[in-house]
């Protein structure tokens, strides 16, 4: 991987640079000290990734990725020293298509190559995303999509790249006295997700806290998948966190839980399948659909990152395609029946 680091503090490049040294595959091959020269080298010479710190003169990290998006769009991951008094800005950056975020590794703290290891983590994750071969077509679903009953309602979301912004949208549109439970697969670490689940109270106004361990999805509750495991529902309408599977690149895995549902909800459900980089979420998105469920994928032109529905719709995954202000209404909709 070709990588840059856009840091204006020199212990942070430093520390930054000798973790990606612990692997030769990378290379890093320049360094800007605020948002603005960034812009200028990726138009000089264009990274695979950008490693972006979120405060910093001239042009923050925020703004930083929202025109390098729009104008030299690169794979983008904000680090961060002090993820609580940036949480916000976080998710911003996120919303303007970052992949991800991760916390500055310790420079002289102990095993340095365990302090790198999580960095080292998502840069593999993103050099695999960036790699991967498109998924291969697929026959149309035939399944018919069930008619809504009076019984328990679902609406199963996944993002990851952009979906913070496009999550803040969707809860926005959705009344106060929505009567379906929600339950939202972020791509996103653990240790940002309460974070996540606080910016999203604020910014969208319904009330939004993490899943727990054998809970059930209830009328009205927001739920986020809250930890590095993958969020299932069980046969007992409880949902469960697990490490299986085990190799899964994206954790908590949007597949995983969608497929879960289209298993074992007795209710009526509705899958949504937002932006965001990779193809996770498309197989479980049409096994639900499979199951007669009506599935909905976010349409290109709304998308931070057209990845996750573009693979849904290349298998025919997704009964509608719909610009991102129009789900809400279309979820409010349906379940005001």
């Amino acid at each position: 991987m070709k990588i840059a680091i856009v840091n204006d503090m020199p212990m942070a490049v430093e520390a930054l640079r000798r973790a990606v040294a612990f692997e030769p595959a990378h290379q890093v091959i320049w360094v800007a000290s605020n948002g603005a020269e960034a812009l200028q080298r990726c138009t000089e010479q264009l990274p695979d990734l950008i490693l972006m710190d979120l405060i910093m003169p001239v042009m923050d990290g925020v703004e930083a990725t929202r025109r390098i998006m729009a104008e030299t769009p690169c794979a983008i991951v904000i680090v961060t020293v002090d993820r609580k008094q940036n949480v916000h800005r976080v998710f911003e950056a996120m919303g303007h298509g970052a992949l991800d975020v991760v916390d500055t590794p310790a420079l002289g703290a102990g095993d340095a190559r365990e302090a790198a290891a999580p960095l080292l983590r998502k840069i593999l994750n993103i050099s695999w995303l960036i790699g991967q071969q498109r998924p291969p077509a697929a026959r149309p679903v035939a399944a018919p999509v069930r008619e809504l009953s009076q019984r328990r309602g679902l609406v199963a979301i996944g993002s990851s790249a952009g979906g913070p912004a496009a999550l803040e949208v969707l809860l926005k549109g959705l009344p106060a006295a929505f009567p379906a439970a929600i339950v939202l697969v972020q791509h996103v670490d653990q240790v940002f997700a309460a974070g996540m689940a606080e910016w999203l109270s604020s910014a969208a106004g319904l009330p939004v806290r993490l899943a727990c361990e054998g809970e059930p999805p209830q009328p009205g509750q927001v739920l986020l998948a809250g930890t590095n495991h993958h969020i299932r529902l069980l046969q007992n309408g409880q949902l469960a966190y697990t490490a299986e599977p085990v190799n899964a690149i994206y954790r908590p895995s949007i597949d995983v839980f969608f497929e879960s549902v289209a298993r074992h909800w007795s209710g009526d459900a509705v899958g949504v399948l937002l932006t965001g980089m990779g193809r996770d979420g498309a197989q479980g998105l049409k096994l639900m659909r499979q199951q007669g469920f009506l599935t909905i994928a976010q349409d290109q032109a709304s998308c931070a990152v057209y990845g996750m529905p573009k693979a849904a719709v290349a298998i025919d995954a997704a009964v509608e395609i719909r610009p991102l202000e129009r789900i809400a209404g279309r979820l409010t909709e349906i379940f005001a029946k």
